[in-house]
Protein backbone atom coordinates (compact mmCIF):
# COMPACT_ATOMS: atom_id res chain seq x y z
CA UNK A 1 0.00 0.00 0.00
CA UNK A 2 3.08 2.48 1.10
CA UNK A 3 4.58 1.44 -2.43
CA UNK A 4 1.56 2.55 -4.23
CA UNK A 5 1.11 5.61 -2.54
CA UNK A 6 4.86 7.04 -2.96
CA UNK A 7 4.33 5.77 -6.86
CA UNK A 8 1.16 8.37 -7.38
CA UNK A 9 2.74 11.14 -5.00
CA UNK A 10 5.21 10.36 -7.68
CA UNK A 11 3.23 10.79 -10.67
CA UNK A 12 1.53 13.88 -9.04
CA UNK A 13 4.51 15.21 -8.91
CA UNK A 14 5.63 14.68 -12.48
CA UNK A 15 2.21 16.06 -13.52
CA UNK A 16 3.24 18.86 -11.60
CA UNK A 17 5.90 19.77 -12.88
CA UNK A 18 5.20 19.11 -16.72
CA UNK A 19 2.25 21.89 -16.10
CA UNK A 20 4.78 24.31 -14.89
CA UNK A 21 7.47 23.48 -17.27
CA UNK A 22 8.22 26.57 -19.42
CA UNK A 23 8.10 26.38 -23.29
CA UNK A 24 11.46 25.72 -24.89
CA UNK A 25 13.26 27.73 -27.40
CA UNK A 26 13.35 26.18 -31.10
CA UNK A 27 16.46 24.51 -31.29
CA UNK A 28 19.46 26.56 -31.99
CA UNK A 29 18.30 29.98 -31.21
CA UNK A 30 18.84 32.34 -28.67
CA UNK A 31 18.67 36.08 -27.85
CA UNK A 32 20.36 38.64 -29.64
CA UNK A 33 23.65 39.88 -27.55
CA UNK A 34 22.22 43.61 -27.15
CA UNK A 35 18.82 42.84 -26.25
CA UNK A 36 17.45 40.39 -23.56
CA UNK A 37 14.26 39.14 -24.21
CA UNK A 38 11.05 39.98 -22.26
CA UNK A 39 10.44 38.21 -18.96
CA UNK A 40 8.67 34.50 -19.66
CA UNK A 41 8.89 34.22 -23.10
CA UNK A 42 10.19 32.16 -25.57
CA UNK A 43 11.62 31.54 -29.09
CA UNK A 44 9.37 29.75 -31.93
CA UNK A 45 11.32 31.39 -34.86
CA UNK A 46 14.87 32.01 -35.25
CA UNK A 47 17.28 33.28 -38.20
CA UNK A 48 20.43 34.83 -38.49
CA UNK A 49 22.19 35.84 -41.53
CA UNK A 50 22.96 38.46 -44.31
CA UNK A 51 19.81 40.31 -45.25
CA UNK A 52 17.92 43.65 -45.16
CA UNK A 53 14.88 44.91 -43.84
CA UNK A 54 12.93 47.88 -44.12
CA UNK A 55 12.68 50.28 -40.72
CA UNK A 56 10.41 52.85 -40.66
CA UNK A 57 12.25 56.23 -39.89
CA UNK A 58 9.58 58.91 -40.07
CA UNK A 59 5.97 59.70 -40.76
CA UNK A 60 4.91 60.90 -43.99
CA UNK A 61 2.53 63.53 -45.05
CA UNK A 62 -0.54 60.83 -45.81
CA UNK A 63 0.51 59.57 -42.43
CA UNK A 64 2.33 56.44 -43.42
CA UNK A 65 5.13 55.46 -42.55
CA UNK A 66 8.62 56.25 -44.36
CA UNK A 67 10.52 53.24 -44.51
CA UNK A 68 14.23 53.47 -45.21
CA UNK A 69 16.45 49.79 -46.43
CA UNK A 70 19.20 48.43 -44.35
CA UNK A 71 21.19 45.63 -44.92
CA UNK A 72 23.85 43.74 -42.96
CA UNK A 73 23.90 40.63 -40.61
CA UNK A 74 20.38 40.47 -39.86
CA UNK A 75 18.55 38.45 -36.69
CA UNK A 76 15.14 37.60 -37.03
CA UNK A 77 13.54 36.23 -33.76
CA UNK A 78 9.78 35.57 -32.77
CA UNK A 79 8.85 35.22 -29.34
CA UNK A 80 5.75 33.99 -27.44
CA UNK A 81 4.90 35.05 -24.18
CA UNK A 82 4.35 32.40 -22.17
CA UNK A 83 1.77 32.97 -19.58
CA UNK A 84 -1.98 34.81 -20.91
CA UNK A 85 -1.91 36.49 -17.41
CA UNK A 86 1.96 38.29 -17.20
CA UNK A 87 2.25 39.15 -20.72
CA UNK A 88 2.73 42.87 -21.57
CA UNK A 89 0.52 44.95 -23.54
CA UNK A 90 1.90 46.21 -26.36
CA UNK A 91 2.71 49.14 -25.70
CA UNK A 92 4.49 48.10 -22.57
CA UNK A 93 6.72 45.87 -24.58
CA UNK A 94 7.38 48.73 -27.19
CA UNK A 95 8.63 51.24 -24.36
CA UNK A 96 10.53 48.38 -22.58
CA UNK A 97 13.02 48.01 -25.69
CA UNK A 98 12.96 51.69 -26.03
CA UNK A 99 14.33 52.17 -22.29
CA UNK A 100 16.66 49.40 -23.32
CA UNK A 101 18.24 50.88 -26.01
CA UNK A 102 18.36 54.26 -25.16
CA UNK A 103 20.21 52.52 -21.60
CA UNK A 104 23.36 51.56 -24.07
CA UNK A 105 23.61 55.27 -25.82
CA UNK A 106 20.86 54.70 -28.55
CA UNK A 107 17.68 56.48 -29.73
CA UNK A 108 14.41 56.02 -30.67
CA UNK A 109 14.03 57.02 -34.20
CA UNK A 110 10.31 55.82 -35.05
CA UNK A 111 7.24 54.96 -33.17
CA UNK A 112 3.92 53.92 -34.49
CA UNK A 113 1.90 53.39 -30.70
CA UNK A 114 -0.87 50.80 -30.46
CA UNK A 115 -4.34 51.53 -30.76
CA UNK A 116 -7.29 48.89 -31.95
CA UNK A 117 -6.53 46.36 -34.64
CA UNK A 118 -2.61 47.60 -34.49
CA UNK A 119 0.31 46.33 -32.35
CA UNK A 120 2.44 49.47 -33.19
CA UNK A 121 6.11 49.47 -33.81
CA UNK A 122 8.99 50.82 -33.42
CA UNK A 123 12.41 51.42 -34.80
CA UNK A 124 15.63 51.60 -32.63
CA UNK A 125 19.38 52.77 -33.47
CA UNK A 126 22.47 52.39 -31.20
CA UNK A 127 26.11 52.49 -32.23
CA UNK A 128 27.29 49.20 -30.31
CA UNK A 129 30.87 47.43 -31.17
CA UNK A 130 32.10 49.34 -34.15
CA UNK A 131 28.98 48.75 -35.66
CA UNK A 132 25.73 50.81 -36.35
CA UNK A 133 22.62 48.57 -35.28
CA UNK A 134 19.03 49.23 -36.21
CA UNK A 135 16.22 47.20 -34.39
CA UNK A 136 12.58 46.40 -35.24
CA UNK A 137 10.49 45.72 -32.48
CA UNK A 138 6.71 44.74 -33.82
CA UNK A 139 3.95 43.35 -30.79
CA UNK A 140 1.54 40.91 -32.07
CA UNK A 141 -2.08 41.43 -30.97
CA UNK A 142 -3.39 38.25 -32.89
CA UNK A 143 -2.46 35.28 -31.87
CA UNK A 144 -3.90 33.10 -29.10
CA UNK A 145 -3.99 32.02 -26.18
CA UNK A 146 -0.66 34.51 -25.59
CA UNK A 147 0.50 37.13 -27.98
CA UNK A 148 3.58 37.32 -29.77
CA UNK A 149 6.32 39.96 -31.19
CA UNK A 150 8.82 39.91 -33.44
CA UNK A 151 12.08 41.40 -33.35
CA UNK A 152 14.56 42.28 -36.18
CA UNK A 153 18.20 43.33 -35.42
CA UNK A 154 20.12 44.59 -38.61
CA UNK A 155 23.75 45.30 -37.87
CA UNK A 156 25.95 46.88 -40.90
CA UNK A 157 29.48 48.59 -40.58
CA UNK A 158 29.85 52.12 -39.45
CA UNK A 159 31.28 54.72 -41.33
CA UNK A 160 35.06 54.51 -41.62
CA UNK A 161 37.62 56.95 -43.13
CA UNK A 162 40.96 56.57 -43.50
CA UNK A 163 41.69 59.04 -45.54
CA UNK A 164 45.95 59.27 -46.48
CA UNK A 165 48.52 62.03 -45.45
CA UNK A 166 48.58 63.08 -49.06
CA UNK A 167 44.91 63.85 -48.68
CA UNK A 168 44.77 65.39 -46.09
CA UNK A 169 47.28 67.97 -46.45
CA UNK A 170 46.10 68.51 -49.82
CA UNK A 171 42.69 69.61 -48.30
CA UNK A 172 43.80 71.32 -45.20
CA UNK A 173 46.17 73.60 -47.76
CA UNK A 174 42.62 74.04 -50.11
CA UNK A 175 40.18 74.70 -47.87
CA UNK A 176 42.08 75.03 -44.51
CA UNK A 177 40.06 72.10 -42.66
CA UNK A 178 39.33 68.48 -43.37
CA UNK A 179 36.43 66.23 -41.69
CA UNK A 180 37.43 62.56 -41.03
CA UNK A 181 35.52 60.27 -39.81
CA UNK A 182 36.75 58.53 -36.99
CA UNK A 183 34.82 55.38 -35.29
CA UNK A 184 34.38 55.54 -31.69
CA UNK A 185 31.57 53.26 -29.06
CA UNK A 186 29.11 54.72 -27.99
CA UNK A 187 29.70 57.54 -25.22
CA UNK A 188 33.34 56.48 -25.40
CA UNK A 189 36.60 58.16 -26.59
CA UNK A 190 39.08 55.40 -26.68
CA UNK A 191 40.28 55.10 -30.15
CA UNK A 192 39.93 51.73 -31.91
CA UNK A 193 42.06 50.45 -34.85
CA UNK A 194 40.83 52.37 -37.65
CA UNK A 195 41.16 55.56 -35.59
CA UNK A 196 44.82 54.41 -34.82
CA UNK A 197 45.09 53.64 -38.43
CA UNK A 198 44.15 57.74 -39.16
CA UNK A 199 46.47 58.91 -36.29
CA UNK A 200 49.51 57.18 -38.15
CA UNK A 201 48.09 59.37 -41.70
CA UNK A 202 48.02 62.82 -39.48
CA UNK A 203 51.36 62.06 -38.22
CA UNK A 204 52.72 61.46 -41.45
CA UNK A 205 51.48 64.49 -42.82
CA UNK A 206 52.50 66.91 -39.55
CA UNK A 207 56.09 64.97 -40.48
CA UNK A 208 55.89 65.92 -44.07
CA UNK A 209 54.73 69.86 -42.90
CA UNK A 210 56.98 70.49 -40.17
CA UNK A 211 55.44 74.24 -39.85
CA UNK A 212 51.91 73.43 -39.99
CA UNK A 213 49.86 73.73 -36.77
CA UNK A 214 46.73 72.06 -36.35
CA UNK A 215 43.64 72.33 -34.15
CA UNK A 216 41.74 69.35 -33.60
CA UNK A 217 37.99 69.58 -33.17
CA UNK A 218 35.26 67.14 -32.15
CA UNK A 219 31.56 66.89 -33.21
CA UNK A 220 28.40 65.37 -32.33
CA UNK A 221 24.96 64.93 -34.02
CA UNK A 222 21.67 66.20 -31.74
CA UNK A 223 21.45 62.85 -29.85
CA UNK A 224 21.87 63.37 -26.06
CA UNK A 225 21.93 66.57 -23.93
CA UNK A 226 24.05 69.59 -24.92
CA UNK A 227 26.27 69.58 -21.82
CA UNK A 228 27.14 65.67 -22.88
CA UNK A 229 27.72 65.94 -26.38
CA UNK A 230 30.24 68.93 -25.69
CA UNK A 231 32.12 67.06 -23.17
CA UNK A 232 32.19 63.62 -25.49
CA UNK A 233 33.08 65.60 -28.27
CA UNK A 234 36.12 67.33 -26.08
CA UNK A 235 37.15 63.79 -24.84
CA UNK A 236 37.49 62.83 -28.24
CA UNK A 237 39.45 65.38 -29.73
CA UNK A 238 41.81 65.38 -26.81
CA UNK A 239 42.42 61.36 -27.09
CA UNK A 240 43.05 62.17 -31.05
CA UNK A 241 45.47 64.70 -30.29
CA UNK A 242 47.37 62.97 -27.70
CA UNK A 243 47.78 59.48 -30.30
CA UNK A 244 49.55 62.21 -32.79
CA UNK A 245 51.78 63.68 -30.32
CA UNK A 246 52.28 59.85 -28.56
CA UNK A 247 53.27 59.43 -32.72
CA UNK A 248 56.11 61.93 -32.26
CA UNK A 249 54.60 65.10 -33.10
CA UNK A 250 55.43 68.58 -30.55
CA UNK A 251 52.30 69.26 -28.63
CA UNK A 252 52.98 73.05 -29.11
CA UNK A 253 51.78 72.11 -32.83
CA UNK A 254 48.82 70.88 -31.34
CA UNK A 255 45.13 71.99 -29.33
CA UNK A 256 42.03 70.02 -29.05
CA UNK A 257 38.48 71.19 -28.72
CA UNK A 258 34.84 70.10 -28.55
CA UNK A 259 32.27 72.03 -29.97
CA UNK A 260 29.01 68.81 -29.35
CA UNK A 261 26.40 69.44 -31.74
CA UNK A 262 26.87 73.08 -31.83
CA UNK A 263 28.28 73.41 -35.50
CA UNK A 264 26.14 70.44 -37.33
CA UNK A 265 27.34 70.51 -41.22
CA UNK A 266 23.71 68.27 -42.02
CA UNK A 267 20.55 67.54 -40.83
CA UNK A 268 19.99 65.86 -37.43
CA UNK A 269 16.65 64.83 -38.25
CA UNK A 270 17.61 62.14 -40.43
CA UNK A 271 20.50 59.24 -39.83
CA UNK A 272 22.62 59.89 -42.68
CA UNK A 273 22.95 63.75 -41.58
CA UNK A 274 23.84 62.50 -37.84
CA UNK A 275 26.62 60.22 -39.09
CA UNK A 276 27.65 63.11 -41.24
CA UNK A 277 27.81 65.41 -38.20
CA UNK A 278 29.88 62.44 -35.46
CA UNK A 279 33.26 64.04 -37.14
CA UNK A 280 36.54 65.19 -35.90
CA UNK A 281 37.77 68.32 -38.05
CA UNK A 282 41.30 69.06 -38.56
CA UNK A 283 42.02 72.99 -39.17
CA UNK A 284 44.96 74.72 -40.01
CA UNK A 285 45.83 77.74 -37.62
CA UNK A 286 48.10 80.46 -38.32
Amino acid sequence: MRLQLARLAGLFLLCLNLAWAQPADVARSKDHPLLTRFPNSHIVEYAKNFNGADFAVARGADGNPTRKRVEGDMTDILYFHNDVDRQPSALQLIRNYQNAIKGIGGEVVYERLPKDGDGGETTLRVNAGGKEVWVLVEPGIFSAPTQSYKLTVVEVAAMQQVVSANKMLDEINKNGFIALYINFDTNKAELKPDGQATVREIVAMLKAAPTLKIAVEGHTDNVGSAPANKTLSEQRAKSVMNAVVGGGIAAARLSAAGFGAERPIADNRSEEGRAKNRRVELVKKP
